[in-house]
C-alpha cells in the first residue's frame, strides 16, 4: 500500500504569492493552500511562487 509522503514541514511562500492566496475566498483558502503546496512539493519546490498559485486558480477555473 502506498501512503501518502509526510509534509509536516511548511513551505515558503513568496510575498506575492501570499498576497494571492489572500484574495482566494476564506471559505476555500484552506483547501486551495493545500492543493497549491502539495503541487510545489510534487514539483520539488521549496517555496510556493506566483506560478503555482496561477496554475491551481487555472486548474479550479476562477
Amino acid at each position: 500500500m502506498i501512503s501518502e509522503p509526510n509534509y509536516a514541514d511548511e513551505l515558503s511562500w513568496t510575498d506575492e504569492a501570499e498576497k494571492m492566496l489572500k484574495n482566494i475566498p476564506y471559505f476555500v483558502r484552506s483547501q486551495a493552500k493545500q492543493k497549491i503546496e502539495k503541487i510545489a512539493r510534487t514539483s520539488d519546490l521549496e517555496q510556493v511562487t506566483t506560478e503555482i498559485v496561477e496554475q491551481v486558480r487555472l486548474e479550479f477555473g476562477q
